[in-house]
């Protein structure tokens, strides 16, 4: 079969690694008749899995981060008709002690993990919530992240257990209604205004492959967006494009956006 062709002047390292572990998962799971999984894969590599499903016919596999909205999610290769999904993932839930509801963000509990030398594509989202976190990681992950993150300082007053991936407490979604208006429906143009930024860095972010349109990774500054499109920009957060309001007397496009707060 042909090398994919989903990236310019070849294949990058990291592409060529999610290659060959998406392969050998789907290789083993076939062969061997049992259930086998990836790492949690971040949303450029979720994107790039898919061309890589496409690319080779690969079926009997699905993305999975524990919830319907998961960013972070693992591969799940399986045998036909033993998809157990709901077996692979736990979570690792942390409830602050007294006095100590709202101290801590998702930088917070991430450098607790990287701290005690756990990898990150170990861990999938980690829900932040007023009184606590709910971390999502692989079952075998969870018995000593668990035991080491009560050894952190800053989670020694803090209840730490181990929960069934079906009682995630997924966050409470807040969205803020804004107005943003553009030269065009280009994309560089409106990741430009939704970063607060030059269109020239614009196009770096874009070239960063850090901008996602309703999940794929999206790199082409001229694509046009479109009504209904969701655009996540890494580090920048995640948008609705809602309305199309009109133009102003200049005719410059003025468009209602969600943005998740």
């Amino acid at each position: 079969m042909d090398t994919p062709k989903w990236t310019n002047g070849g294949i990058l390292m990291e592409e060529k690694m999610l290659l060959a572990q998406i392969l050998d998962k789907s290789k083993q799971a076939k062969k061997q008749q049992k259930v086998e999984c990836t790492d949690f894969l971040d949303m450029y590599q979720v994107s790039l899995a898919k061309k890589i499903f496409n690319q080779y016919q690969i079926q009997n596999v699905l993305l999975y981060g524990g919830y319907e909205e998961a960013e972070r999610k693992i591969a799940v290769f399986y045998p036909e008709n033993d998809d157990k999904k709901s077996e692979l993932l736990k979570i690792v839930r942390i409830q602050l002690g007294n006095g100590e509801q709202g101290k801590y963000t998702h930088r917070n509990y991430l450098g607790g993990i990287i701290k005690i030398g756990i990898k990150r594509e170990k861990v999938g989202d980690i829900l932040v919530t007023d009184d606590g976190a709910d971390i999502i990681v692989k079952a075998e992950t969870a018995e000593i992240l668990s035991k080491e993150l009560g050894m952190l300082t800053r989670f020694q007053n803090s209840k730490i257990s181990i929960e069934e991936i079906e009682n995630i407490r997924e966050p409470e979604i807040k969205i803020e209604e804004i107005d943003i208006i553009v030269p065009s429906l280009r994309l560089d143009s409106v990741v430009s205004d939704l970063a607060k930024t030059s269109r020239s860095k614009a196009i770096d972010i874009l070239s960063q492959e850090r901008v996602f349109i309703n999940g794929q990774s999206e790199t082409k500054p001229s694509k046009n967006i479109k009504i209904g499109d969701i655009i996540t920009i890494r580090g920048k957060g995640r948008f609705i494009i809602k309305e199309m309001k009109g133009n102003t007397r200049s005719g410059r496009n003025i468009l209602r956006i969600e943005k998740y707060v």
